[in-house]
């Protein structure tokens, strides 16, 4: 049991050989089993579980889980850490339509093509305000991880899942997927002993990048320098989106231009992506990333202030404190960071914990950040890497329609992440 994931649990893909696929689907056809389309979420999640970045869920939470998760922070075990329900929703209406019923096994479609089986152990309701509050700390509709929350259908199904049908990759994420079990591999290729994880929605600019070259020194600690040991992982969330956010592509191409382009390099940086819809649930997000980046192969995870939040629903290290609450209960280790920024004292990017010129600070303004890209006029070096800027404008071309920041025509006209084509 070498590939051990986030609860002692070992890293298993519940992904059925092609020929195994297909003869399956014909018998499940022959039976009339039920069938059911799944919309991206719950294929994006499907494929989450299928491939272990959800270890030790092997499917859809039953309802024990998700009181246990919800009262508890933890699955239905009592004892291992899990902070945000993972949820098949199903309407009255298809659930009567399907005929779908407790201890079935249901062919899953998507886009009309088979891509896997739901075994049905759990058909249940809940309380979506409770899981508002208890996951989400509000029940306000604004938050968006409630807005989610609130559009669930009125029931669930739980039951493991099996994959028939890969997804196939698109360009340019291609390269960046990886299974945890192939992003282990990797790992082990490059040598490196402790991974640190860093989590993003963003391009990044000079202070994204110093953030991860500090998290990377404080990953180093005591080990021998002879040769490098230790990397970084960008791990991008790949997942729905709202207009104002940056573009997955410009995202995922410019955290690996930093590598390219010498300000790291193969033997320390390394990019990828995991398919997820942000919940912004602040401080359980912060514990759910822990859980997912151990399942990476992750040694430690950095976080900085108000990790994974939205508005003011969160305290500025809510979610440091509630790391340190289960600590002993995940095998991963925050490296918590102060703020990055820019001294023209000092004449360099420098951090809160360093410099004490404070009263010439120059913090990074996101709106300032995105009035630079908006306007598309190379800002200062200290500010963006001149080659990340280049990417930022050159996806905005390719693949955003002539913006960096996520549109309604983009919504509507991108390419998806990932398609699931016909199993023959």
């Amino acid at each position: 049991m070498e590939n051990i994931g986030h609860g002692g649990k070992e890293i298993v893909e519940r992904v059925m050989p092609k020929a195994a696929a297909i003869k399956r689907v014909e018998e499940l056809k022959a039976a009339k089993a039920k069938t059911l389309d799944v919309r991206l979420q719950i294929a994006t999640e499907i494929i989450d579980i299928a491939y272990g970045f959800f270890t030790p869920l092997e499917g859809f939470m039953t309802k024990a889980d998700v009181e246990a998760v919800c009262n508890n922070m933890t699955l239905a075990d009592g004892k291992t850490v899990w902070s945000i329900p993972i949820v098949f929703d199903i309407s009255d209406d298809e659930l009567k339509k399907s005929g779908i019923k407790q201890y079935e096994e249901v062919l899953l479609t998507y886009t009309g093509n088979p891509f896997a089986i739901l075994d049905v152990t759990d058909i249940f309701t809940y309380d979506k305000k409770e899981i508002a509050m208890k996951v989400y700390g509000t029940t306000e509709d604004k938050h968006p991880g409630v807005k989610r929350t609130y559009n669930y259908k009125e029931k669930f199904l739980g039951g493991k899942i099996t994959l028939l049908n890969p997804p196939k990759i698109n360009e340019p994420y291609k390269k960046f997927w990886l299974t945890p079990l192939q992003m282990r591999a990797r790992f082990k290729e490059k040598g490196w002993v402790r991974i640190v994880n860093h989590q993003t929605r963003n391009v990044p600019h000079t202070g994204h990048e110093w953030l991860c070259k500090g998290a990377w020194l404080q990953t180093y600690g005591e080990l021998p320098i002879e040769k490098p040991i230790v990397g970084v992982l960008v791990n991008a969330i790949i997942g729905e989106k709202r207009p104002g956010d940056y573009i997955d592509e410009a995202i995922i191409l410019t955290h690996d231009r930093l590598r390219t382009a010498g300000y790291f390099g193969e033997h320390n940086h390394m990019t990828s992506c995991t398919f997820w819809d942000m919940r912004y649930a602040g401080p359980r997000e912060a514990v759910f990333h822990a859980c997912l980046r151990t399942n990476l192969g992750c040694t430690h995870h950095m976080y900085g202030r108000d990790h994974a939040g939205v508005g003011s629903y969160y305290g500025p290290y809510d979610a440091h404190h509630l790391l340190a609450s289960v600590q002993d209960k995940i095998n991963i280790t925050p490296t918590y960071s102060m703020n990055w920024l820019y001294c023209p004292h000092c004449g360099e990017i420098t951090n809160e914990g360093i410099c004490d010129h404070k009263k010439e600070w120059q913090k990074f303004s996101g709106t300032v950040v995105r009035s630079i890209i908006i306007d598309g006029v190379k800002p200062p070096r200290l500010i963006y890497r001149p080659e990340v800027f280049d990417v930022i404008m050159e996806t905005a071309e390719k693949y955003g329609f002539g913006s960096a920041f996520v549109t309604e025509d983009y919504l509507k006209r991108r390419t998806p992440v990932f398609t699931i084509e016909p199993l023959k």
